[in-house]
């Protein structure tokens, strides 16, 4: 199958969660970290949220953001994607619980550039922070937070053809779709425990935990890094 170098405003998250979207409108009930959404920790590991700024960094759809928003009392959680398909599809499920859930079209970097020392709390449920370069996202991220503010993030621990992680802050090309079908790729970073530890506290992260949630069975299991990581003082 040929595959074409898509053009840099093509929108390569047009078809993800489509299917989900014509037959389930509901806020969820459940919040899960591993890769199969099935099992493992919970929102728990955000910590208490009531009454904080919290933002979901690649949001979609944003499923995990309205669970908050609605099961958790944060003062606001803003969902951020640059797609706008993801955005189009979060409004028409989720506008309904603004001003607690605010959904923001933007590229995650820039949103967060924007808005040093605005969250308590940032996270990615196999989301920007995958597909974002590293060196990028995490700086911004670190100043975005207030002091004292933490980054919780899943990501995959290997490829999911079974590959290893890589041992540094380098990419690969995955495939995706532009909006009329044709094949292109997209950057995912896959990094090895040690790498994304190296890379939060070149960022200016301190307290740096990694936990390894179980995989389960089936067809969608694949083993999860969670990472979590409080701002430090610089």
């Amino acid at each position: 199958m040929r595959r074409v170098t898509a053009p840099a405003s093509a929108d390569l998250w047009h078809h993800y969660g489509r299917t989900r979207h014509a037959t389930d409108r509901t806020v969820p009930d459940t919040f899960r970290w591993a890769w199969g959404q099935d099992r493992g920790p919970g929102p728990d590991v955000l910590g208490a949220l009531s009454g904080l700024c919290v933002a979901d960094l690649g949001a979609g759809a944003a499923r995990h953001a309205a669970h908050l928003a609605v099961h958790h009392r944060p003062a606001r959680v803003v969902a951020v994607d640059a797609s706008p398909a993801q955005h189009a599809m979060a409004t028409d499920l989720y506008g309904r619980l603004a001003p607690r859930l605010r959904l923001v079209r933007s590229d995650v970097v820039e949103h967060l550039r924007a808005a040093p020392g605005t969250y308590d709390v940032l996270y990615s449920v196999f989301g920007a922070v995958d597909f974002t370069d590293p060196r990028h996202l995490l700086p911004v991220a670190a100043s975005a937070l207030r002091r004292g503010g933490r980054l919780v993030f899943s990501t995959l621990a290997h490829y999911l053809g079974g590959a290893p992680a890589q041992a540094d802050a380098e990419h690969a090309d995955i495939p995706a779709r532009t909006p009329d079908g044709e094949p292109a790729t997209m950057r995912r970073w896959v990094l090895r425990e040690h790498a994304w530890t190296k890379l939060l506290y070149e960022a200016g992260f301190t307290r740096i935990s990694v936990d390894l949630p179980p995989a389960g069975q089936g067809p969608r299991a694949a083993d999860t890094l969670l990472l979590t990581a409080w701002r430090g003082a610089r």
